[in-house]
């Protein structure tokens, strides 16, 4: 595994040469350490640490300043990996100034090193601005949690054929919208595995899918799904790879037992008494 620092430019070179790109959110210096030193090649700090670490049942709440509070442990912890900042609701989609202003903190304040925006023709503009002022933006399209309420739901996009939003022909053209304004990689989420593939065949950049099949040019999980840390929500896209959940919860029990039980702390968890003069 290469230890050389991922940048931007390196992406494209990956698609390239056929190499997957792999990418998992995290929301603290503990996970974003762990996941750096594994290997992975980007960390997204997400607004999903609205539902995976606060519990509500949407992202809509998420906050630039979340985010930036967020994105500062994560930058802390990485040396390889390419940080990248989710833009919460309402922080792109009122103005290209208010924009261009967040996507500004999360670079100068924060430390990331690019911005991902959910949306595809009608945010394209906005990407556009934001571009062109050398801030690396990543496009989101497919299922996007940010319309939770135009979408009714957490559904999969693209089955139908047609050129509304959330068809098959819309999407494609969300996605030659969004390369075309200058984002560096594109997030397909929740769509058909063969729309997954003609996006990635269609655009030059970089595709990152997240239940969109295996042919994209990666894939992105998010942190708690990957690892097991859900209680119960469990997505059909996603792997636990682990059951920190199940692990955690057992550890949790046998501290409560040894303590109840006088048997933690032992006398190695003690400190020695002072020697006499």
């Amino acid at each position: 595994m290469s230890q050389e620092k991922v940048r931007v430019p390196d992406l494209a070179r990956m698609k390239a040469e056929r190499r997957p790109i792999t990418m998992l959110t995290a929301y603290d210096f503990p996970f974003a350490r762990i996941f750096d030193q594994a290997g992975i090649d980007l960390i997204l700090v997400g607004d999903s640490l609205a539902t995976a670490v606060r519990g509500e049942e949407n992202t809509l709440a998420v906050t630039v300043d979340d985010v930036v509070y967020h994105t500062r442990a994560v930058v802390r912890a990485r040396r390889r990996a390419l940080v990248i900042a989710d833009m919460p609701f309402l922080s792109y989609q009122v103005s290209a100034e208010d924009a261009l202003r967040n996507a500004g903190r999360f670079i100068k304040e924060a430390g990331a090193e690019a911005v991902k925006l959910e949306g595809g023709i009608a945010i394209a503009e906005t990407v556009r601005r934001i571009a062109e002022v050398d801030i690396p933006v990543m496009g989101h399209i497919g299922l996007t949690p940010q319309s939770i309420h135009r979408m009714g739901g957490n559904r999969v996009q693209g089955r139908k054929p047609g050129r509304r939003p959330g068809c098959r022909e819309r999407l494609i053209e969300d996605a030659l919208a969004i390369e075309a304004a200058g984002a560096f990689a594109i997030v397909i989420e929740g769509v058909p595995p063969s729309l997954g593939r003609e996006i990635s065949e269609r655009v030059s950049v970089p595709t990152i899918g997240i239940g969109a099949g295996a042919d994209c040019d990666g894939q992105v999980l998010v942190m708690h799904d990957m690892l097991g840390l859900s209680e119960s929500f469990k997505p059909r896209f996603a792997k636990p790879f682990a059951n920190l959940w199940q692990e955690a919860s057992a550890a949790a029990e046998s501290y409560v037992r040894e303590v109840r039980e006088r048997v933690f702390p032992a006398p190695e968890h003690c400190y020695a008494e002072a020697k006499g003069n």
